[in-house]
């Protein structure tokens, strides 16, 4: 079953990126409608959008799909219910692919609830309180950009249609809710919090999740939905919120300890990068940043999985030293994903990183917003080189290093995806020409450079000379937390469910009595009390007349 579906997905993918291609060359459009019903004289339609984007990301997607596929084989093995994580990998993968190809926001709002669903199902896979927990984040947050679509639809089915290409002006409208939507899918602030709790998800799943399907969902919206940013407002309320969650998630990186939520939190900084040129109104470039992270991010989370397989689950890097004694291969491999992420020269996340800076450094903005891209830019160099140095040189290894033999379904759709990493940028840069031509001096030039060597400089000066920083445990506690934004975000309702039997327990026993019944019985006695006045009432104005002439007299 694996090996089926995930052949026939790679196979796909390569005539996708094909049609792609060919399409791109003239720009060719083709806009599938297909009539479902009338509806109170309103046609309810199916459109299905093939352009030059939907193609390739739609192949990019495929193809990713069906290595994770090939790889989970051997990772899920011995899962009794692995039929059924396929089944829900490949449902997955078909509401990614509906959400892409859909130019109409109703059947974007069924493969995106198709993504919240099945991500959920995913999630809590290995059925325990963690996963359980994880999964109702995960969902939940992702119902916030549910609601959003919903009302975007409303604003526009007043003018009757729902295609966003129909109304450019008039879908502006309703851009407040698609902005919120699309941060809550790519897990911006505040909406930060489930990104690092879905890691409770199986490996492959993560590696799913993280490069090509529900985190950039959010990004592509936007950049289907680029035309936002022509407004003032939105592009600078984007920027912002970007470039605090490239700072918290960079910063947060580098003092964590569990190998999955440090890739996590890449993925977060590289989506804050991807949602930050695009406010200034580059959707092309992160559309190809967005190509090239897919990548190398699926690549890293596999290389990941390898890890914690041989460490029989462990996460900690500190326990998973000198790996490439058992798996030279895939430390290798963890290496080459790794220097891409931080855009080491003439790898795929050179090409896209590279530009996306470059095209930042010639913006004419504010200096204060330059240094923190630059900052974030180092710290993700610094978290690169302190994984490799954890995992593949210093730490201490837990498991024999001849304990797992040499896996093909493991280690070979890493390797292919390797190749891509070195070769993928090259092509696709060259293959779309619409880049605008960077022109920078010199020395403006290099500061790409100067940011690695800045971040190896710092890495050395940590782990080899006498730099404490980030040796505080109320420190470490704020960014390993990311600022405390998940206690901010969802602490007054947990803390409301936790009071809440107190206000319950109260409400039935002292309120009730003092409240409504006791309101209730003090009217019943004052009325008993009427009745027996009303029952006596000839003895009582005998006894009032006796009263008052005594007193006159």
């Amino acid at each position: 079953m694996f090996f089926k579906w995930g052949l026939m997905l790679v196979f796909m993918s390569f005539l996708w990126v094909g049609f792609g291609l060919n399409f791109l060359s003239d720009f060719k459009v083709f806009l599938v409608e297909y009539f479902l019903i009338n509806l109170f004289n309103y046609e309810i339609k199916m459109f299905l959008l093939f352009d030059w984007m939907s193609l390739i990301f739609v192949g990019i997607v495929m193809f990713i799909s069906g290595m994770v596929i090939l790889y989970s084989y051997d990772y899920m093995y011995s899962e009794y219910t692995k039929n059924y994580f396929c089944y829900g990998v490949l449902l997955f993968v078909a509401s990614m692919v509906m959400m892409i190809v859909s130019p109409n926001l109703m059947m974007i709002l069924l493969g995106w609830d198709g993504l919240g669903l099945i991500s959920y199902c995913l999630v809590i896979y290995y059925q325990n309180s963690k996963s359980d927990s994880a999964g109702m984040i995960t969902v939940l947050s992702n119902r916030v950009g549910d609601v959003m679509i919903l009302l975007s639809m409303v604003m526009l089915l007043q003018f009757g249609n729902l295609d966003f290409y129909t109304y450019k002006e008039v879908y502006l409208l309703g851009g407040l809710m698609i902005l919120v939507a699309g941060l809550t899918s790519s897990a911006q602030i505040p909406f930060s919090a489930w990104l690092p709790a879905a890691m409770a998800a199986p490996t492959p799943v993560s590696s799913l999740v993280h490069s090509s399907t529900l985190v950039t969902a959010g990004v592509y919206l936007l950049i289907r939905f680029n035309l936002l940013f022509l407004i003032d407002f939105y592009s600078k309320f984007l920027l912002f919120l970007a470039l605090l969650t490239m700072l918290m998630s960079g910063l947060g990186a580098i003092v964590e300890m569990d190998l999955k939520k440090i890739i996590a939190l890449s993925t977060l900084s590289q989506l804050g990068l991807m949602m930050l040129i695009l406010s200034m109104g580059a959707w092309d470039m992160s559309f190809f940043h967005l190509l090239t992270h897919a990548m190398f991010k699926a690549m890293l989370f596999l290389c990941a999985g390898c890890m914690i397989h041989m460490s029989l689950g462990n996460q900690d890097i500190r326990y998973m030293g000198v790996f490439y004694k058992a798996k030279p291969l895939v430390s290798f491999l963890f290496g080459l994903a790794n220097m891409a992420l931080f855009g080491l020269p003439f790898l795929s996340g050179f090409f896209s990183k590279d530009m996306v800076l470059e095209y930042i450094y010639e913006m004419e903005g504010n200096f204060i917003i330059l240094l923190l891209v630059i900052f974030s830019t180092i710290c993700t160099c610094v978290y690169s080189f302190r994984v490799l140095y954890y995992t593949v040189w210093k730490g201490i290894s837990m498991v024999p290093s001849n304990n797992f033999p040499w896996s093909f379904w493991m280690e070979g759709p890493i390797a292919l995806m390797g190749g891509l990493v070195i070769f993928m940028g090259f092509f696709m840069s060259w293959s779309f020409p619409f880049f605008e031509v960077v022109e920078l001096q010199t020395h403006v030039k290099l500061i790409n450079l100067l940011i690695i060597i800045m971040g190896c400089w710092v890495f050395f000066l940590k782990y080899f000379g006498k730099l404490l920083l980030m040796n505080f445990g109320l420190i470490n506690d704020f960014f390993s937390s990311m600022w405390f934004l998940s206690k901010i975000t969802s602490g007054c309702f947990i803390k409301s469910m936790i009071y809440g039997n107190f206000f319950l327990s109260n409400d039935n026993s002292w309120l009730e009595e003092m409240g409504p019944q006791g309101v209730f019985k003090l009217n019943l006695s004052l009325g008993k009390m009427m009745q027996w006045f009303q029952d006596n009432e000839f003895k009582n104005y005998i006894f009032f007349l006796i009263v008052v002439s005594f007193y006159l007299y």
